[in-house]
């Protein structure tokens, strides 16, 4: 069985995340969409809102699965079983980054290969960073943010 890790604080959840999961989840037999917790950061949404947000986007596929993790990426890949990584590439500085993390966990685990989706270019430009921005100024984020998850903002 072929099962794969795409991990991410999804905080929150944007249309781009959305375009990931549904691309990778005809690659792999079950996709875990890991909500990496970290403990030194205060997200907009609590880990519990943001796990029930991405059930509510999911709710229709049988083969996602959402779980919340502690520690290095690497080790919950093990610990679920996952061999691959999935990552998202909106920029080229976002290759530059996920290439170095992509390296540093091979060496930590080199039967975990990391896989890289470019996103579509019309969302190349969404991150969760921005969103958080304009909910944070109380700007409509309708387009960037699945239905879904509309109710969790």
């Amino acid at each position: 069985m072929k099962i794969a890790l795409f991990p991410g604080s999804f905080d929150p959840v944007t249309k781009a995340h959305v375009d990931i999961v549904k691309r990778s989840v005809s690659l792999f037999d079950k996709v875990y969409i890991g909500i990496g917790v970290n403990s030194s950061k205060q997200g907009l949404l609590s880990v519990g809102k943001r796990e029930d947000m991405l059930r509510a986007v999911f709710a229709h596929d049988d083969r996602i699965h959402i779980v919340a993790y502690e520690g290095l990426t690497v080790d919950f890949c093990k610990s679920i079983g996952a061999d691959y990584m999935i990552r998202g590439i909106r920029t080229v500085s976002d290759f530059e980054y996920e290439k170095a993390i992509a390296q540093m966990n091979h060496a930590l685990e080199p039967e975990i290969e990391s896989i890289f989706i470019v996103s579509k270019p019309g969302y190349s430009s969404i991150s969760s960073s921005i969103v958080r921005e304009i909910i944070r100024y109380n700007g409509d984020v309708a387009q960037f943010i699945p239905k879904e998850a509309l109710p969790y903002l």
